[in-house]
């Protein structure tokens, strides 16, 4: 069966070259006789394959010595306590900017164990922008400050890096990882969902400075200590194997075609062609407009419920799958990650054109 061009937001595409490897090592990895599923994740065959996955990600992002990478179970929601549970030491308070659902849900969480100070958000339309960000909005008495790097849901990104007021920084880049260049020594601790850019949903990336470990609550359960897993080389318990193998080829497919850098250029280029068309479409709007425009999620409407739903059905008749919004915008939401083809953003530029004349 032919492929589809998935505009899922997550799980999403992967590269062809990715898959085509797994399926030629899902028997047999090398010379193992035995599936990367049926492995040990303490024998020596999987000692490679994370420790390359490891090596190629601090390549890819130029992680400093001083941070320990981390693969890890839960998702990113699992990171919404094992944050301030593990950042919470001194003040038991931190900031943190609401630019969406997802950041709604860190900070409830974060609330359960200690003061959440909600520093600025977007939310009064619709989570379209990101707020204006000053140093003074982030006191001293805190334990860090926390952001969505990039939000799924409502198409927005932080374009900059916020002044914390030296404060130690945390983000969610769960749709955005690896996308464009950024410098990790400007965070403290990074974390991110696999299934958007990295590869199958069950696995979680967390990147995290050397002095933040082992400063956790003592009400901290053991599975949820940061310490507990830098020491153990993400190995306390069976980690998600098969994920972690499936990353590391993408990471060594990162490495192969350019590294970030590239990848990024491509992500420009991809998001402009569809940016292009909507900001001189007739009937299709963004729901997003500047500098706040995400790479990797671009919703847009026509302002008729029915017409959207049309729109979709249509656009799956062609092989334009997964373009359905998120119920708080509604519309539609083309979601185009790293792995996602400039031929599919053509494809379904091509056919909002022609949708457009047949509906106008």
């Amino acid at each position: 069966m032919e492929r589809v061009f998935n505009f899922s937001p997550g799980p999403a595409m992967l590269p062809v070259e990715v898959l085509e490897i797994a399926q030629r090592d899902m028997l047999s990895w090398g010379n193992s006789g035995m599936s990367v599923m049926e492995m040990s994740h303490r024998g020596k065959e999987f000692d490679s394959i994370i420790q390359k996955a490891e090596s190629d990600l601090r390549t890819l992002l130029a992680i400093p010595g001083n941070y320990k990478v981390l693969f890890l179970q839960g998702g990113a929601s699992t990171q919404f306590a094992m944050v301030p549970l593990n950042l919470m030491a001194n003040y038991k308070k931190a900031h943190y900017v609401k630019t969406g659902l997802w950041a709604k849900k860190a900070i409830a969480e974060a609330s359960r164990y200690g003061a959440v100070n909600v520093a600025a958000s977007s939310e009064d339309k619709t989570f379209s922008y990101i707020p204006e960000l000053k140093s003074e909005m982030f006191t001293p008495d805190a334990d860090y400050v926390h952001i969505t790097s990039n939000n799924t849901i409502y198409g927005t990104k932080f374009t900059d890096i916020p002044d914390v007021n030296g404060l130690p920084l945390v983000s969610d880049m769960s749709s955005c990882i690896l996308s464009e260049v950024f410098d990790v020594k400007d965070y403290a601790l990074i974390y991110a969902g696999a299934q958007k850019n990295i590869g199958p949903a069950g696995l979680t990336i967390v990147i995290i400075r050397e002095d933040l470990v082992g400063k956790e609550m003592d009400i901290t359960p053991t599975m949820l200590k940061y310490s507990i897993h830098t020491g153990e080389g993400s190995l306390y318990n069976t980690p998600p194997t098969y994920a972690i193998y499936i990353a590391g080829l993408v990471f060594d497919w990162l490495v192969k075609n350019g590294g970030v850098a590239a990848m990024e250029a491509k992500n420009r280029q991809k998001a402009a062609v569809l940016y292009d068309y909507l900001d001189h479409s007739a009937m299709f709007k963004p729901t997003v407009k500047g500098k706040d425009r995400s790479l990797m999620n671009i919703p847009f409407v026509t302002g008729n419920e029915e017409l959207d739903k049309k729109f979709i059905s249509e656009a799956a008749k062609k092989g334009l799958m997964g373009l359905k919004g998120h119920r708080s915008v509604g519309g539609m939401r083309a979601s185009i990650y790293n792995a996602f083809p400039a031929e599919g953003v053509k494809s379904l530029v091509g056919f909002m054109k022609q949708f457009e004349a047949e509906n106008a």
